[in-house]
């Protein structure tokens, strides 16, 4: 008979498009662990790719999903839910004052973002967005277009025009971009996808000041580095610069597909009735969940660990990989952290991964650790003796020509 394992197996290759190579079975996820199809316990510093922030199964949102879907799942956005309202209220009373729009992922949220300031851009003829290298913004061809990474867009082509790119933490470089035709800037306040970069925030409040001064939309991207992940609410708040609208997704509903971009109340009426939409944007379901994240962050201490644990982790990092002559540097905020090597980070990861620690990689040179924000001391020692093992087992190889 075949195991789960190898049914399931067999079902991807003939039923999935094979647009994802996964190798192991997750079966059961609690806190910061999961469990394969054989119960082998495995400790979790990916999340889900910054996805589930509480951890698997949260009691809390748990609770919230299972009286919802009791209740209302689905009405679509031509009637009211009274969840929703609730939700955006939420967001907004920690926010800047302003309003939100809901979608069902990080790309579309950034794709109606790109619409908001195409439409506001438009009234004056201006409609050309200034974007980052090595920016991530996702997989649509218009957030393709904008993403700073080449080699995502390769097959796709041609570009959705109105899209250029320039030299990230480069203040130079973007004000001899912007034009008569520049309508916004976008960018991630920390780069996930190409490196896990923090902004320079010196950098950051020049561009606040000079898209003040050119009438210039200035764009977040916090899909990866916002809900908490760096150590405030939403990441511009560690850097003290407000956008002029800013994208959320991945953890906002920790695991149910959510989205959305919040824009400043001045901009409340650019995207009117009729100009966007999203069938699934903000369903009673998933604003629950959502609404149960954000009494998490008010009353669980999520914030505070997420910042104790961050800067643990990196100062241990940084300890344990002074001995390899292939570690660089350990960078990041929060709990979204960095290990930059001189070679691919695949191989590391796949040694951690036998360790039974899983993790990601960013660029193709950076290790990226993206550990749930309510991981305990116990979890980030156990995360650093398997890293630390890890190490020295591919430090083992290179010195044996491997």
């Amino acid at each position: 008979m075949e195991s789960l394992y190898e049914t399931t197996v067999e079902r991807y290759r003939k039923y999935v498009m094979p647009t994802y190579a996964p190798k192991i079975l997750f079966t059961r996820g609690r806190g910061a662990r999961l469990w394969d199809a054989d119960g082998r316990e495995y400790l979790d510093f990916a999340a889900g790719i910054s996805v589930c922030n509480l951890g698997h199964c949260n009691e809390r949102v748990t609770r919230a999903i299972q009286h919802q879907a009791e209740t209302l799942v689905h009405v679509s956005n031509l009637y009211l839910n009274e969840v929703m309202p609730r939700l955006a209220e939420k967001l907004i009373s920690n926010c800047f004052d302003g309003v939100v729009f809901f979608c069902n992922s990080g790309a579309e949220a950034n794709e109606g973002m790109i619409k908001f300031a195409r439409k506001h851009g438009n009234a004056t003829g201006r409609n050309e967005i200034i974007s980052m290298d090595n920016s991530f913004h996702g997989r649509t061809l218009a957030t393709l277009a904008a993403t700073g990474r080449a080699k995502y867009r390769k097959g796709f082509e041609p570009d959705v025009p109105g899209f250029k790119q320039v030299p990230f933490n480069d203040f130079s470089a973007l004000e001899a971009a912007v034009s008569d035709r520049t309508c916004a800037v976008l960018l991630e306040p920390v780069q996930g996808e190409g490196g896990i970069l923090p902004a320079d925030p010196g950098y950051l409040k020049k561009v606040r000041a000079l898209c003040d001064a050119k009438g210039i939309l200035l764009l977040f991207d916090e899909v990866q580095c916002g809900m908490g992940r760096i150590g405030t609410r939403f990441a511009w708040q560690s850097f003290g610069v407000e956008p002029d609208a800013f994208s959320m997704a991945k953890a906002i509903a920790n695991g149910l597909p959510m989205g959305g971009f919040i824009v400043r109340r001045r901009y409340a009426d650019v995207l009117t009735v009729g100009m966007h939409a999203s069938t699934f944007g903000g369903t009673p379901l998933v604003s629950a969940a959502a609404l149960a994240v954000q009494e998490a962050f008010d009353q669980d201490g999520v914030l505070e660990n997420c910042r104790e644990q961050g800067e643990y982790l990196r100062r241990r990092l940084a300890e344990i990989s002074s001995p390899y002559s292939f570690v660089k540097g350990v960078r990041g905020m929060g709990l979204m952290i960095g290990v930059v090597l001189d070679r691919e980070a695949a191989t590391l990861a796949g040694i951690l991964l036998k360790h039974n620690l899983v993790v990601l990689t960013a660029g193709e040179c950076v290790l990226r650790l993206l550990p749930p924000l309510i991981i305990s001391r116990a979890d980030a020692d156990e995360a650093l003796e398997k890293i630390a093992a890890g190490m020295a087992e591919l430090d083992r190889l290179i010195k044996e020509g491997k």
